[in-house]
C-alpha cells in the first residue's frame, strides 16, 4: 500500500508569518523618495509631489509614521496636530503596500501614531475621504469599533465648491476617542 505524503502549510501569505518583524519609526527628510515611491503604487491614492512628502517627514516627522520590513517601505501615515485645535488629529494620507496588506498594518500604525507623547492631548481623530474610497471606510471604521467609539462623516470639501468640479466630495470623519489609557486596552 502506497504511503500518502503529508503536506503542511507554513502560511500562504509571505508577510503574515512576519507581522512582528514590522519596524515602526519616525520619517526622516531621507526617506522623502521613498515615501512618494510607495504612495505611489498605492492606486488609488492621490499623489502628492515628491517635495510634499520630504516636507512631511522633515517638518511634521513626530505626527508621520513609516512601517518597514527588511529596511523597505510597506506603510506610511501622514498627519498632524491641528494648529487651531491641540485635541485633534488630522490622518492626511494612509499607504500601505500590497505585499504587507491584511496584516492589519494601517490599524497598528494609528494606534502607535495616537500614543505618541505630540498625541497626548488628542481626544479625536479626523479625515477626509471620498464615498467611493472603501478601502479607507473599512480602516477608519474598523478602528472606531476597536475603540469603541463613534465614527461621524459629514461633506466637507464639496466637489464643485472646493474642487472646481475636477475632484469628489472630501467627507470629514471624526472618531472620537476613549479617555487616555483605554485606547491600548481596546486594540
Amino acid at each position: 500500500m502506497k504511503q500518502l505524503q503529508r503536506y503542511t502549510v507554513v502560511d500562504i501569505h509571505p508577510f503574515k508569518s512576519r507581522r512582528n518583524d514590522v519596524k515602526f519609526r519616525k520619517p526622516e527628510a531621507e526617506d522623502g523618495a521613498a515615501i512618494w515611491n510607495l504612495i505611489g503604487a498605492c492606486k488609488p491614492l492621490d499623489e502628492n509631489s515628491m517635495y510634499c512628502n520630504l516636507i512631511q517627514c522633515d517638518h511634521f516627522r513626530d505626527t508621520c509614521i513609516l512601517a518597514e520590513l527588511d529596511g523597505a517601505p510597506v506603510g506610511w501615515i501622514s498627519g498632524y496636530v491641528l494648529p487651531n485645535d491641540p485635541e485633534s488629529f488630522f490622518v492626511w494620507q494612509v499607504a500601505v503596500s500590497e505585499k504587507a496588506r491584511g496584516l492589519g498594518l494601517a490599524k497598528r500604525m494609528l494606534k502607535r501614531l495616537l500614543a505618541r507623547e505630540e498625541c497626548k492631548d488628542v481626544i479625536r481623530m479626523q479625515t477626509t475621504i471620498t464615498k467611493d474610497n472603501d478601502a479607507s471606510w473599512a480602516l477608519f471604521r474598523s478602528f472606531a469599533d476597536a475603540q469603541d467609539a463613534e465614527l461621524d462623516h459629514e461633506a466637507h470639501f464639496e466637489k464643485e465648491t472646493h474642487f472646481q468640479g475636477e475632484h469628489d466630495t472630501e467627507h470629514m470623519v471624526t472618531i472620537k476617542l476613549p479617555e487616555s489609557g483605554e485606547m491600548g486596552a481596546a486594540a
